[in-house]
């Protein structure tokens, strides 16, 4: 897309009715929100419009942030977000599981003129690897129910990531739980395997009265950076950190019975005191743990 296409674009997003208005031209009140899909819209295109910079490639200009990449988002709502990033100069995939809202988003569908695609399905479900190219750009204010299953999909997926950076507006706890360093209290699993996988930032918080209805909860917007590399054994990984988070108060020679019948033998084999606690364990120990165990279990087969 050149620059006389981004501003015809811009031309055609700014004619659109507010996204109020559009919700009320199709019978859509805001306050109805569906409790069980999270759903908590943001009106406000200035934060919008931060959140989508805040996706931008690094040395890509602030005025066309987003020009040229694609853009993955989820749970678009009205579409406030939608249009900053259309804006930016992204071609956006959508992902939306309510058909209520994704009829409002008609009329943006038409004005992106091909930029814009909308996929009405459950993001839980769906085959990214698919719907995405190679090198995306993850940019969404996820529903609050589906935030940390679908980060844990997308730093799952096979090495190396389909996608080059996520940024996501999450639960302000679901924020600390990403950057958590060890011997913080809300350093645990998430917290490693977002480490192995990914660098994340928190960017800034957004309180309760930017949304419509407003959560009872602050939010928080995070960014993450694919790692250059990272060929750890994630599966084991997540077996390891399972049973090691699940009684995270305990010792590790007393959490990690669940995993194994000799956690002290495990344990040695890397290094770590059998009286060290999880909480307290480097994101790289555990990958050493994860990998130890699967090459443990290995020679433990017949």
């Amino acid at each position: 897309m050149g620059r006389a296409e981004l501003a015809a674009l811009r031309g055609r997003l700014a004619a659109l009715p507010t996204l109020r208005e559009g919700l009320a031209a199709a019978g859509f009140d805001a306050r109805g929100t569906k409790r069980s899909l999270g759903q908590h819209f943001l009106f406000d295109l200035n934060l919008t419009d931060k959140i989508a910079r805040s996706a931008r490639a690094p040395g890509a200009p602030s005025d066309a942030a987003l020009l040229g990449a694609t853009v993955v988002e989820v749970g678009p709502g009205p579409g406030g977000l939608t249009r900053s990033l259309l804006a930016a100069g992204a071609e956006v995939v959508a992902v939306e599981k309510d058909e209520r809202v994704a009829a409002v988003l008609a009329s943006l569908v038409d004005a992106a003129e091909g930029r814009l695609t909308l996929h009405v399905d459950d993001a839980l479900a769906v085959d990214w690897t698919a719907l995405a190219p190679r090198g995306a750009i993850i940019c969404a204010n996820l529903p609050y129910n589906v935030a940390t299953p679908l980060i844990v999909n997308w730093l799952t997926a096979p090495w190396p990531l389909w996608w080059r950076s996520a940024t996501v507006m999450v639960q302000r706890e679901v924020g600390a739980r990403l950057v958590a360093a060890p011997g913080e209290d809300d350093y645990g699993r998430l917290a490693v395997l977002t480490g192995v996988r990914a660098s994340a930032t928190r960017l800034f918080d957004v309180p309760p009265s930017a949304f419509v209805p407003p959560p009872k909860v602050w939010s928080s917007v995070v960014r993450l950076d694919p790692s250059t590399a990272s060929d750890a054994p994630v599966a084991m990984l997540e077996a390891v950190t399972a049973a090691a988070f699940g009684q995270r108060r305990k010792m590790l020679r007393s959490s990690l019975k669940t995993l194994t019948k000799d956690p002290e033998a495990l344990l040695a084999e890397v290094g770590i005191m059998p009286t060290e606690r999880a909480e307290r364990v480097p994101v790289a120990d555990f990958v050493r743990l994860a990998e130890a165990h699967a090459a443990m279990t290995a020679r433990a087969k017949p």
